[in-house]
């Protein structure tokens, strides 16, 4: 097949890797219009089940991140200045940089062209003529997709929390909050380590708060001085960084979740944010994308033309939203559970913090949090009542999602 990608971040990246390897004999390039080296965003995050099938689908490539990757198993947050540690699940963190250049660098070594610098300007640019499939991996604001708007019924909604994604030379060896009350509400942040010398920091607030504190006309400078303050004790005086390797300031956004009523339209094909996205605040967007890329080549693993090519990419679609429901619907609760932080504030710290590992819950916004952590405490000795929280949750979800 000859296969034009475009939008060379992960997911885009490892499709080309993992089509190599199915047939060698795959002419396959992918364009990137961002110079080589330069991404948005600092570290991303992912567990131990996403190196199992990374390593099932090239171990080469699996490993090389691995090796890059730093981890952690402790989760602590500071709730005004009050420390709690909760132990949890190992979790790893890369560079997106770095995990980038690893990828382009295996997809070369395989035999793929990776084109940076060069933008495709729609559906019908040159890059794409003669090509048996185009797979459109060039983010939530997708030219290829927008181009057919129709065929794949996008649909858009924003967050109202605004955040802001930046970098700090604070170290963090545990997935780290801090929720810090002001005269205008609550901020707070999450942040993890994906090197030994960086990590991560995205700050969020609700929207009350964001002007409140004036951050919705500061220059970045000043931003990152006020939450440098703020953020005190959690940084152990070390800086916050805004945009790094790439043009412009770091900038306050709020989240846009999107979903497509079809994956794909004629040969060209939705992947990773250019099909779906869901709240960073549960950490899984490269995940999604890289699993997106796993289940597509396996649905062309037999290289289908004409009506085949069609049934394997609605096989890919119909799969891959009907895998993606848990993960969006923890992200929407996630999302939810933040925008009514001030619910959960007033239990005691150690509390709040097993509610925040609880937010994917649907039934945490029925129950008043107090009712719900004892609930949640009894049903680990009690095997009724876990039972009954299995059951009821999914009910309570479908109603919600109903109303």
């Amino acid at each position: 097949m000859k296969i034009t990608i475009v939008g060379g971040g992960p997911g885009g990246l490892y499709f080309s890797i993992l089509m190599k390897r199915q047939d060698p004999t795959h002419d396959i390039t992918v364009y990137e219009r961002n110079p080589a080296g330069s991404t948005y965003g600092w570290g991303v995050t992912y567990w131990a089940g996403l190196l199992d099938k990374l390593r099932a689908g090239d171990p080469e490539s699996a490993e090389a991140i691995a090796a890059a990757s730093v981890t952690w198993t402790d989760g602590v947050a500071i709730v005004r200045d009050r420390k709690t540690v909760h132990r949890g699940d190992a979790g790893f963190g890369i560079g997106r940089r770095l995990m980038l250049n690893l990828l382009a660098d295996r997809a070369r070594e395989l035999g793929v062209r990776v084109v940076h610098e060069h933008a495709v300007g729609g559906p019908d640019a040159p890059e794409l003529a003669g090509a048996d499939l185009v797979v459109a991996a060039d983010g939530v604001n997708s030219a290829l997709r927008e181009a057919h708007a129709d065929r794949f019924g996008p649909g858009l909604s924003s967050g109202r929390n605004p955040y802001i994604w930046l970098g700090t030379t604070k170290v963090f060896d545990s997935f780290s909050f801090a929720f810090k009350e002001t005269e205008h509400g609550w901020i707070w942040c999450y942040a993890y380590g994906f090197s030994g010398e960086q990590s991560t920091c995205v700050v969020e607030c609700g929207p009350d708060t964001w002007t409140g504190l004036g951050l919705d006309h500061m220059n970045e400078a000043d931003s990152l001085r006020l939450l440098e303050k703020l953020f005190a004790d959690l940084l152990d005086g070390e800086p916050l960084i805004g945009r790094e390797h790439t043009d412009g300031s770091a900038q306050w956004l709020t989240f846009r979740t999107l979903t497509n009523r079809a994956w794909h339209h004629g040969r060209l094909v939705l992947l990773g944010d250019a099909a779906h996205t869901t709240h960073y605040s549960i950490g899984a967007g490269t995940t999604l994308a890289l699993e997106d890329a796993l289940v597509l080549a396996a649905a062309l693993r037999s290289a289908p033309t004409g009506a085949a090519l069609d049934a394997a990419l609605t096989a890919y679609g119909k799969r891959r939203r009907a895998e993606l429901v848990p993960a969006q619907s923890a992200a929407r609760y996630s999302a939810q559970w933040y925008e009514n932080l001030p619910r959960y504030m007033r239990l005691e710290p150690a509390q709040m913090f097993a509610l925040l590992g609880q937010r994917h819950s649907p039934l945490l916004p029925h129950i008043p949090p107090q009712l719900y952590y004892r609930l949640d405490r009894a049903a680990d000795q009690l095997e009724p009542l876990r039972r009954l929280k299995r059951w009821l949750g999914p009910r309570l979800a479908k109603a919600a999602h109903g109303r």
